[in-house]
Parts: structure tokens; C-alpha cells; sequence
């Protein structure tokens, strides 16, 4: 049990955005955080990152609440690839893989040892970042870009990695090699969540799915139990049909719905 969040409130005033959150991840699994604008995903992930920190709830990481111990070890078991990265000027993507390394070093040591460094070329291979190792990070396309910071983040030998709208400035064909990418990552028992707003990328990675409405939890379970035209139109307000396809289930929107329903 990687991940555990019992009663999570939180938000960034004193009203609350996501509100008694309740919800268990088994290693290896790969849950998915939809839902439409403003209902608290991205806060939600935030509560998970320590980024904020709960009014109410806890967040449990092996048993161990995550926003009482120093962000150093929290760091050593759960890595977050935010949104939108602050670009370092000059820095290669090797240089920039090597701050994974940092929160497993001391704080006198500047120089990383040899496993550290093992460590880092094993992260830049499974990203496939090779022949790009010495190149500045501001030179890269956006994939390319996507790629290194998620070597950063698999170099922190995460048990946990937390992807905001990883997929979000990516075309298609970086969107599925990165997904792709991904999906080898957590059949090697590496657990996942991810914010996504693609129902149909959603619905052909995850193992579950939790929806959010309001800063809530709507419903959770597979794609198949939660992808259903009703709660489709409650959560979205969107009259959808359900298809089977060579990939598996897919979302076919059909029109907006008024937002009462």
C-alpha cells in the first residue's frame, strides 16, 4: 500500500477546493484524475506533492504522513513532473538529471559517487535521452523537454510518480511516446498517478480512474466501470456513446449538455 489518503481536504484559502478525499493505491497501479475545470485535480495532486498542505487528512506514504517528515526523504519515494517546468539556462540534460540524485546525498557532498551516477545514466537510457545527454535543455523540443524531466523525476528511484497533464503542448505522437514510455515504467511495478483532461488517453492507460466533480470524488474504478455515458453527463455535462476499439474503450462525444443536468 505505496499510497493512502484518508479524509484529504485542502485548497489555497480557507474555503476548501477537494474536500474528504478518500482513496488507496496498490503498487503498480496506474490511477488517472479526470474531471472537467475547477473540480480540484490539480489541487488534488498538489496535496499529494506537498506542494499544499491539508486542512484536514493525511496523505500516507508507506504508512508515514508524508507533510510531517522532511521533504528529503518524502523526496526519495515520490517524484512529481509538474506541469509546466522552469527551464534551466545552460544546463545539459545530464546536468539536469543529476538533481534526482540530490535528495539521496548528504548535504556536505557535492559531487555524486559512482552508484549515483549509474544512477543517472540509467535514468537518461530509459528515457531514450542517449544521444541527447550532452545537449542544454533549452534546445530541446517540447517532447524532448517532457522526456528529460521525467529522467529528473526517475532518478529520485521513486516508488511513486505524480504527472500533471503530462500530455498538455505535446502532439499526438509524443503524447503516445510518452504514455508509452510510461506504461513500460509501470509494468515494472512503478505506481502512477497522473492528471489527464484526454478522457480517451485516460481510459486506454490507466488501471483506474477516479472522477472529480466539485472537489469531490464522483466515482472510482476501472475505465470500464467509470467511463459510462451517465456519469459522463453528470461529471461533464457531455451526451456521450461508448465504443470498443482495437485499444480498448473510447469516448465518443455527441454534444454539450445543459449544465444543469
Amino acid at each position: 500500500m505505496p499510497l493512502s489518503l484518508q479524509n484529504l481536504t485542502g485548497g489555497y484559502t480557507a474555503v476548501p477546493v477537494v474536500c474528504n478525499i478518500n482513496l488507496t493505491l496498490q503498487t503498480g497501479e496506474w490511477l488517472s484524475l479526470v474531471g472537467a475545470n475547477g473540480s480540484g485535480k490539480s489541487t488534488l495532486l498538489k496535496l499529494l506533492s506537498r506542494i499544499l498542505s491539508p486542512q484536514t487528512g493525511v496523505v500516507l506514504l508507506d504508512g508515514k504522513a508524508i507533510h510531517t517528515q522532511p521533504a528529503n526523504v518524502v523526496a526519495q519515494k515520490l517524484a512529481l513532473l509538474p506541469q509546466q517546468q522552469t527551464i534551466p539556462v545552460g544546463l545539459s540534460v545530464r546536468q539536469l538529471v543529476s538533481l534526482g540524485r540530490t535528495p539521496h546525498q548528504p548535504w556536505w557532498r557535492w559531487e555524486l559517487n559512482v552508484e549515483d551516477k549509474q544512477k543517472v545514466e540509467n535514468a537518461i537510457q530509459k528515457t531514450q535521452l542517449e544521444h541527447l545527454s550532452d545537449r542544454a535543455v533549452e534546445q530541446l523540443s517540447g517532447g524532448e523537454r517532457q522526456r528529460a524531466f521525467l529522467a529528473l523525476a526517475l532518478a529520485q528511484e521513486p516508488q511513486v510518480l505524480l504527472l500533471d497533464e503530462p500530455t498538455t503542448y505535446l502532439d499526438i505522437n509524443y503524447q503516445l511516446q510518452l504514455l508509452e514510455l510510461l506504461k513500460a515504467l509501470n509494468q515494472q511495478q512503478l505506481t502512477i498517478i497522473t492528471v489527464l483532461h484526454e478522457l480517451n488517453l485516460a481510459a486506454r492507460y490507466s488501471s483506474r480512474i477516479a472522477l472529480l466533480k466539485e472537489g469531490q470524488l464522483w466515482e472510482v474504478g476501472t475505465p470500464q466501470q467509470v467511463l459510462t455515458p451517465d456519469n459522463i453527463a453528470q461529471v461533464f455535462s457531455v451526451e456521450a456513446t461508448i465504443m470498443n476499439t482495437p485499444v480498448g474503450l473510447q469516448v465518443c462525444a455527441i454534444s454539450a449538455l445543459d449544465s444543469t443536468v
